[in-house]
């Protein structure tokens, strides 16, 4: 049976999505963020699933605050980041796919420095964005990643979309620079 073009773009046909999006980041996904970005003061994680992220974030030596909405084993649970009024000085976090763009905004407000948002290539596409997120010029950095990251267990080939690491900064004004890791 040949793949359909929706298919081979990463289009979910059968409609198999994970439960509420949860897809735990993998290890090289974040050691090639902070090889590449340094983030001064604390981290909230306000997505942080089964810890993938707060894990390495916490033996790399940085002051982690993790929490989810959904219990997974880790974290404060029960805590909606979009409903919060907590701010840390930085948010590292996998947000939901179907919730980026509410995960932007809100995580503006939530920090005193930046914030690094896993996501589709595709997140710098839109109207919406463009005109809610992109036009105020706090996006510093997209870092692209040159291999496609895996999100199954063991997967050594990657997935079928492209991801990045969007890296904000509330004191910064400018257009954003785009590197490749």
């Amino acid at each position: 049976m040949k793949k359909s073009t929706l298919q081979l773009v990463g289009h979910n046909l059968n409609n198999n999505r994970v439960e509420n999006d949860f897809y735990p980041t993998p290890p090289y996904a974040i050691n090639a963020l902070l090889d590449n970005e340094k983030f001064e003061g604390n981290v909230w994680e306000c997505a942080c699933g089964d810890g993938a992220i707060s894990k390495i974030l916490i033996d790399k030596g940085y002051d982690v605050h993790s929490s989810d909405l959904i219990d997974r084993g880790y974290g404060n649970v029960g805590v909606d980041f979009l409903k919060t009024n907590e701010k840390f000085d930085n948010i590292i976090t996998n947000p939901p796919f179907n919730l980026a763009n509410e995960f932007t905004l809100h995580g503006l407000k939530s920090i005193n420095n930046q914030m690094a948002l896993l996501c589709k290539l595709s997140f710098l596409e839109g109207k919406k964005r463009a005109s809610t997120v992109f036009n105020q010029n706090k996006l510093k950095k997209v870092l692209v990643f040159s291999k496609r990251l895996g999100f199954k267990r063991n997967d050594k080939k990657g997935g079928l979309m492209a991801f990045a690491w969007f890296i904000f900064d509330v004191n910064y004004n400018n257009k954003p620079t785009i590197n490749w890791i």
